[in-house]
């Protein structure tokens, strides 16, 4: 098979895999390393597929033959799509070649399992490694390790990647067991367990480094009864027991032939959209789980995000003096990020605050300004949650951008 041949069928086959995040990484200058490549701020570029999938590395599958028969995935063994395989020269020489044309800045590295989990990953810490000490490659590189591999093949990959990911896939283990039954979810968690040590390992004092953008997992919304609730409180545990940098979600999509154990539709786009709000606002606003998801079905509201959900389910915390109130508070109020908030604690140190002033921080003043008390300013309805729920729900013509 001619290699763009291969590049075409195992490009596509990745595309689904939303974890490959290029932020993070340690900084290389290629001009004081005498290296090819470096992976500076402005040095990875982000773009998308027509169907919203991140593709700013070269991304790719080592292969797509694959042992295991995941109900959920277009590579399962049971599929009828066509395969191919790289070898490890050709992903290198790829690489090198996308790289000199400006194409890209680094490698995202997935692959499916072929005669056995560290035979795969074996063949994947070789490209990484001829990258690295070959060809002295300086820029971004992403691998997909294989759960299960060898602790020490683990502990190469890391040594060699920027950021490594293991996906935990489905947030139940029962519903790992029911659509992916070669899989484990202990399995999953001890390969996870193994990143975190080399991670904490070479942030001591004169360690080696490893993995410096940290370790990363995808969640696929939509294809067993999972609800959003469930998800997220997932998503806490994973966070807190393995330190991840990020959860990506990614919306489940219907594959040719698949089983009827799976959902015929796709699950909405907005839905995993309104996750990656929610995950936000654990990671950096202090909520949790049970707080963000209040609905009886354990689902989030798509309507509106989940911070102004929350805010006119508790309206009666509402307004806030935004001259008085703890940081904790302003962060809960819908508007205000995290950077808008810290200015307005720090102006208010030296004058009384006024609604120009907070305009000044912020782009949503007219979502906050009904949640908060300035020198100047003080909102009249207090309970008119219906009303502002229908001010700022997205627009249907919005909306179908996520069907």
């Amino acid at each position: 098979m001619k290699l763009i041949d291969k590049l075409k069928i195992l490009a596509d086959a990745a595309k689904y895999d939303a974890s490959c995040s290029s932020s993070g990484g340690k900084k290389r200058d290629s001009r004081a390393t005498r290296s090819i490549g470096s992976n500076e701020g402005s040095g990875i570029c982000h773009s998308y597929t027509p169907d919203g999938r991140c593709i700013s590395l070269l991304k790719i599958l080592l292969t797509n033959q694959c042992l295991y028969d995941c109900a959920y995935c277009i590579n399962r063994r049971s599929s009828n799509v066509a395969r191919a395989k790289f070898t490890v020269d050709e992903v290198v020489q790829l690489t090198l070649d996308f790289y000199r044309r400006n194409y890209i800045e680094g490698l995202f590295l997935s692959s499916g399992i072929i005669r056995s989990h560290d035979d795969t990953m074996e063949e994947m810490v070789r490209v990484a490694r001829s990258l690295r000490e070959t060809h002295l490659f300086g820029g971004y590189i992403h691998l997909k390790l294989i759960a299960g591999s060898s602790p020490e093949l683990l502990a190469e990959a890391g040594r060699y990647a920027d950021r490594v990911s293991v996906n935990v896939e489905l947030s139940k283990d029962e519903s790992l067991i029911a659509l992916a039954p070669e899989k484990r979810g202990d399995v999953i968690r001890k390969s996870m367990a193994q990143v975190r040590l080399g991670i904490d390992e070479g942030s001591e004092r004169g360690a080696p480094s490893f993995a410096p953008a940290g370790q990363s997992t995808q969640m696929i919304v939509g294809a067993d009864g999972a609800s959003d609730r469930d998800i997220l409180s997932s998503s806490k545990n994973l966070y807190g027991a393995y330190g991840l940098k990020r959860v990506f979600y990614s919306a489940f999509s219907p594959i040719p032939d698949s089983s009827a154990r799976l959902p015929l539709k796709a699950a909405p786009l907005m839905r995993e959209h309104r996750l990656y709000q929610a995950d936000w606002m654990m990671r950096f606003y202090r909520f949790t789980a049970d707080e963000i998801v209040t609905g009886s079905d354990g689902l989030l509201d798509l309507a509106i995000d989940p911070k102004l959900a929350w805010a006119l389910a508790h309206r009666g915390a509402f307004p806030v003096d935004v001259n008085r109130a703890a940081r904790e508070m302003l962060l809960r109020v819908p508007g205000l990020g995290v950077k808008a908030v810290d200015r307005i604690v720090q102006a208010r140190r030296q004058r009384e605050l006024g609604l120009s002033d907070v305009a000044r921080v912020t782009r949503s003043v007219e979502k906050c300004r009904a949640f908060i008390i300035t020198r100047d300013w003080r909102p009249v309805k207090l309970s008119d949650a219906e009303g502002l729920r229908e001010r700022f729900a997205p627009k249907a013509e919005q909306l179908e951008l996520f069907a």
